[in-house]
């Protein structure tokens, strides 16, 4: 992690997980020490149908 905060993902990473340079993501905490990243549309979706994320 750099001094400002940013990460920087290997691109292996991205394709398996089928995200392509440009998708929007949501980053939040899930515990001590874990960051999760999800799609935005994936995220909104389940939070709008009273699913968690």
């Amino acid at each position: 992690m750099r001094e400002d905060g940013s990460v920087e993902l290997p691109m292996g990473i991205l394709v398996e997980a089928g995200l392509a340079p440009g998708a929007r993501l949501l980053a939040y905490s899930d515990g001590d020490g874990r960051i999760v990243l999800r799609r935005e549309a994936d995220a909104l979706d389940d939070l709008l149908n009273g699913r968690p994320l």
